[in-house]
């Protein structure tokens, strides 16, 4: 099950699909959409009787996810909900934030800004790993963490609010770390329309390293997640629990 605009999945299921068949089994795909609950999108895979469930990113609670793996072997893949008695299969987020604020604090920066991801796959961890990068630098005062989503609406958003706290005389970060690359080819667009010069002007990093992070016309600096591992662990934890 996947989000259909959420491209890091994607790039997950092109992992997913080759090992799966490599172990012998099939995938069936289901998509959550405007309309479609991930409730729906899960059920429509147990009515054709799928044997294991692999969720990308699922937003459902613990309770939910809990009967999920109670009823089929069932994955998360890229979100942790402890309480609930599935496999997880993530990224070290914390320690791809780190490397990322070490990274730019080592090029001079100190007003670093984070778009979160709000309540996308990852994103708390990473806001809490930027908020405690900001800290362990000595940067506190300076962290700002601006609300958004994994999507380039909210990169556009929160680029529209830096460009026009600086028209009031605000100075603009010289640095942002993106929730993801969608929201960062947002903020991209909305900074390009505004005349400020990436990286001249402002730096900007995103996470996922995703396959849109190589069609951007600038070179997006960003935090790689490996999908093709990912995905290849997901799919042999659904198999061994059958």
């Amino acid at each position: 099950m996947f989000t259909v605009r959420q491209t890091f999945q994607t790039d997950l299921i092109e992992g997913i699909c080759p090992e799966a068949e490599r172990l012998g089994y099939d995938v069936l795909l289901s998509a959550t959409a405007q309309g479609r609950s991930e409730e729906k999108a899960v059920e429509a895979l147990l009515g054709h009787r799928c044997e294991a469930l692999i969720l990308l990113g699922p937003d459902a609670g613990p309770a939910c996810l809990d009967e999920f793996g109670q009823r089929v072997a069932t994955v998360s893949v890229s979100r942790r909900v402890p309480r609930a008695r599935v496999d997880f299969v993530h990224s070290a987020e914390g320690k791809g934030v780190r490397q990322a604020m070490d990274h730019l604090v080592e090029q001079g920066h100190r007003r670093i800004v984070h778009i979160d991801g709000g309540r996308g796959p990852g994103a708390a961890d990473r806001r809490r790993s930027y908020r405690a990068a900001m800290r362990r630098h000595g940067l506190e005062a300076e962290a700002r963490v601006v609300p958004g989503e994994h999507t380039e609406q909210a990169g556009i958003e929160a680029g529209l609010l830096l460009v026009a706290e600086r028209d009031q005389g605000l100075p603009l970060p010289t640095a942002v770390l993106a929730g993801d690359d969608r929201c960062a080819m947002g903020l991209l667009m909305a900074l390009t329309r505004a005349g400020v010069e990436v990286p001249r002007d402002m730096s900007v990093v995103g996470y996922d390293d995703s396959h849109l992070s190589h069609l951007m016309p600038i070179g997006l600096t960003t935090v790689r997640q490996d999908a093709v591992l990912m995905a290849e662990h997901a799919v042999r934890f659904a198999v061994e629990r059958l």
